[in-house]
């Protein structure tokens, strides 16, 4: 134990929305020096007790000791102040300043005459370069940077001040693989001087990797508090699903044709490709098939994803549906097609939060449709009850406004909005990032069966074992080029497919 007396104690936490328990008599205890992870499947909690510790959340019984003295946080500011930093799932910075803006946000140095810009941007510059950042150039625009490099811009901004607890909220969903390495290498330094990391993920690897010690939460309630070393992740999983892993069903991929025979084309692509975005690009896309795309983050996924489905327009090539020649220069063009497409970027271009979960369910429906030939409220009743039934939509209320909603269930319900346009071709771009391990289970479920139905299915995902597990066929990518079409089979893994990566003189 790194520290005789916890930093934090949260003990009987209860909090209320109206209508829902979102918590009953949760506890938690952070110590100083140590890793902690908060585990449990969208729905459990996780993010209503980090709010509650933070003030985000009023709480409604139970008491929080932070330094061994009861508090009361108003908000987030007071939290900071009293040295607990959150960082969030979503990245929430200003892109309209400049990255070292970004960092001291709050925490400028100022003399008699304001702000003092050249200091305020040397001690961004010493922030970042703790974090491994040292190339970035504090006064260059935030929006110049990718969304991962723009993730640990917001963690340097959460340790500039004297921190005691850094909680991090799913800060490795837009991470690759070096890039969680630098973060850990944080996290260990700030664990040896004494910090307490709160750290929420849903990657059992990094889980592992970086906690000393778990906080398990299941459907609002404590199930227990373990030493990492001393529970199996089989075990973990049990106790976070609350049934044993045995009676989990198999999710491994069945194919309903023999590979590489019987499958009908739907979609080709030849030679498709955008300037700057993806070098030109051949692929088939087959009914009854699911289409993986593998890469590192920067690869060229989410590119050619938008490509394919009217996001962004492509300046050579030609697409074909069904053998006729398409144009696929906007959104509502591929809709036409009836290709359907799911953003990796839930928040901004998949939910419409302050929206109901019934409206955000029949939108792309209406939208297909024209607005001058409304749906019937019959109609729509029909749509949002079987998908929420059909998707497994907690809690099943459609009037809820979906941001409150766990981010596994969000993104059920962008499924189903999309389901319910009937789709030839659906493209699912990181359809299980963030998301607890039963939501996935449920979503790849949904995914298998759409394939088996004949639907034609490209699903992305940074996870390489995911996309061995669910794909039939996987499209290799690496610096924005198709680089291998692989058809799935008992020599293709995720060994093979890093390998492929790596390899200079992939074909």
């Amino acid at each position: 134990m790194a520290g005789k007396e916890p930093v934090v104690e949260m003990a009987g936490i209860t909090v209320e929305f109206p209508g829902v328990r979102a918590l009953d008599s949760v506890g938690l205890r952070l110590w100083p020096g140590e890793g902690h992870t908060i585990m449990g499947e969208n729905g459990a909690g996780k993010s209503t007790l980090i709010k509650a510790l933070t003030g985000v959340y009023k709480v409604d019984a139970g008491s929080i000791t932070v330094a061994g003295k009861p508090t009361r946080f108003s908000g987030p500011g007071d939290a900071q102040r009293s040295g607990i930093s959150t960082v969030y799932q979503e990245v929430n910075l200003c892109e309209n300043l400049s990255i070292g803006e970004n960092v001291m946000l709050g925490n400028e140095s100022r003399g008699a005459f304001g702000i003092k810009w050249a200091k305020t941007h040397d001690r961004a510059r010493l922030v970042l370069q703790e974090l491994g950042l040292g190339h970035l150039d504090p006064r260059a625009p935030l929006s110049s940077l990718s969304l991962a490099l723009q993730q640990l811009v917001a963690i340097a901004r959460s340790i500039v001040s004297n921190t005691r607890v850094l909680i991090l909220d799913e800060p490795t969903s837009s991470l690759d693989a070096n890039e969680v390495e630098v973060l850990f290498g944080v996290m260990r330094t700030l664990r040896d001087k004494g910090v307490a990391i709160l750290f929420v993920s849903h990657f059992l690897d990094q889980v592992y990797a970086i906690s000393d010690r778990l906080t398990v939460l299941r459907n609002g309630t404590f199930v227990g508090e373990y030493l990492t070393a001393e529970i199996s992740r089989s075990e973990l999983i049990a106790q976070m699903i609350g049934k044993d892993l045995s009676g989990l069903k198999d999710l491994e991929r069945a194919a309903t044709v023999e590979a590489g025979a019987g499958r009908e084309e739907f979609a080709r692509l030849d030679g498709v490709g955008a300037k700057g975005s993806i070098e030109p690009t051949t692929l088939s896309l087959n009914k009854g098939e699911v289409l993986g795309f593998a890469g590192l983050l920067g690869s060229g996924r989410t590119e050619l994803a938008r490509l394919i489905t009217g996001a962004d327009r492509a300046d050579s090539g030609t697409i074909t549906i069904e053998g006729r020649p398409v144009k696929l220069r906007t959104p509502d063009a591929a809709i036409a097609q009836r290709i359907a497409y799911t953003s990796e970027n839930r928040r901004d271009e998949g939910i419409i939060g302050d929206l109901s979960v019934r409206e955000n369910l029949v939108l792309a429906v209406q939208a297909k449709r024209g607005w001058l030939r409304r749906i019937s409220s019959r109609e729509a009743d029909e749509l949002v009850s079987l998908y929420i039934e059909r998707l497994n939509v907690r809690p099943a209320d459609p009037e809820r406004p979906i941001k409150n909603l766990s981010g596994g269930n969000q993104q059920k319900v962008v499924l189903g909005r999309w389901l319910a346009t009937e789709p030839e071709l659906l493209v699912l771009d990181e359809p299980t990032r963030g998301i607890d391990i039963g939501a996935k289970a449920e979503i790849s479920e949904v995914i298998l069966e759409l394939a088996r139905k004949g639907l034609s299915v490209v699903f992305i995902s940074s996870e390489l074992e995911e996309v061995v597990r669910l794909s039939d066929r996987i499209a290799v990518l690496r610096d924005h080029r198709l680089i291998a079409d692989l058809e799935n089979g008992p020599d293709v893994n995720v060994e093979a497919i890093v390998k492929t990566i790596a390899e200079e003189d992939a074909a």
